[in-house]
């Protein structure tokens, strides 16, 4: 009898242990939900999920969504994307919404979509609802030198089958910026382009911006246009500034040579007037040389002073009789 209970104890044991791990690996609630919702979960399917590490419920749940919107999918499906590093909710969101707005989209290509790193689901929204873009102030010049600031808001739709390898909005930023800094630079003055804002509008729609991007353009509005600074007048100011300048060194340099040739000629006058001093200094040493070898006489010696002095006597006369000046003398 004691055996027979202690075998009963030990089976109740075993069966408790073995529905814990059954348990563990399998959420019969889970299941069941499934079950009542009209998704088919197998039991090895919860199991694999579990011993691959992947919680059921990130998958049973957006399938059960996907089955109650209409979608035919599988929980393989969704355990390969979410693997991949997929998000399920959005790709599984992006779908209803996409079903609901009558816009062809496959599961796979929401997956690439969202695997690529984009928000599919707002991509989805934004094919409903376009995006209006606001560019930053741009500012361009005109021909007449008037630089013009200019604002523009770009009203976008996603094109969702260029999300993929598309360009973003920042390279339709950068060609609308382009666009207008060019409608700007080819009028002939900036008034046109303030009387008709409508003109870079046109224009820059023109282009075909959104070529290899990520969205369509449906319109572009001027939002606001300053006129700002007189850049041609500034720039004429500054070249004559530049001039000025040029002309004010070429003509420091021309003093400098000048001072620099005064400095020389003073050196030479200098030099000149040392050496006569010197030949001046040699005549009295001469005399008395000529004097001593018998090459010049007394007579002859004061011959030459008195010739000397008479001519000092004339210039003095000369001097004297020169005519005065006959301007009056300004009474103070």
């Amino acid at each position: 009898m004691g055996e027979e209970l202690f075998l009963i104890l030990f089976a109740v044991i075993i069966a408790i242990v073995v529905l814990a791990v059954f348990l563990r690996f399998v959420p019969i609630g889970m299941w069941f939900k499934a079950l009542v919702s009209g998704v088919h979960v197998s039991f090895g399917s919860l199991i694999g999920m579990r011993l691959r590490g992947i919680s059921p419920a990130r998958l049973v749940y957006p399938l059960i969504k996907a089955t109650k919107a209409g979608l035919d999918l599988n929980i393989s499906k969704l355990e390969t994307h979410f693997l991949a590093g997929g998000n399920i909710d959005r790709v599984i969101n992006a779908l209803i919404a996409a079903q609901r707005a009558n816009i062809e989209l496959p599961f796979e290509k929401a997956c690439a979509i969202d695997l690529a790193g984009r928000d599919v689901f707002e991509a989805v929204q934004m094919s409903v609802t376009p995006k209006v873009i606001e560019t930053p102030v741009v500012a361009a010049i005109a021909k007449d030198g008037i630089e013009l600031r200019a604002k523009a808001r770009v009203t976008v739709r996603a094109n969702i089958s260029r999300l993929v390898g598309g360009a973003g909005e920042e390279t339709i930023i950068a060609r609308v910026g382009e666009g207008i800094v060019t409608t700007v630079g080819s009028s002939e003055s900036h008034k046109a382009v303030l009387e008709n804002p409508d003109l870079i509008s046109r224009t820059v729609l023109n282009k075909g911006l959104d070529a290899g991007t990520a969205y369509e353009i449906l319109s572009i509005d001027i939002a606001d246009v300053d006129v700002g600074r007189n850049i041609g007048a500034q720039l004429m100011m500054d070249q004559a500034e530049a001039d000025r300048r040029i002309a004010q060194a070429k003509a420091e340099e021309r003093r400098a040579m000048a001072v620099a040739h005064e400095q020389e000629m003073k050196a030479a006058v200098q030099e000149m007037r040392a050496k006569v001093v010197e030949a001046e200094a040699q005549v009295p040493l001469a005399m008395a040389d000529a004097l001593r070898s018998g090459k010049m006489g007394v007579m002859d010696y004061y011959q030459m002073k008195n010739t000397m002095a008479d001519t000092e006597m004339r210039e003095s006369i000369a001097k004297a009789s020169a005519p005065q000046s006959t301007t009056p003398e300004v009474k103070k």
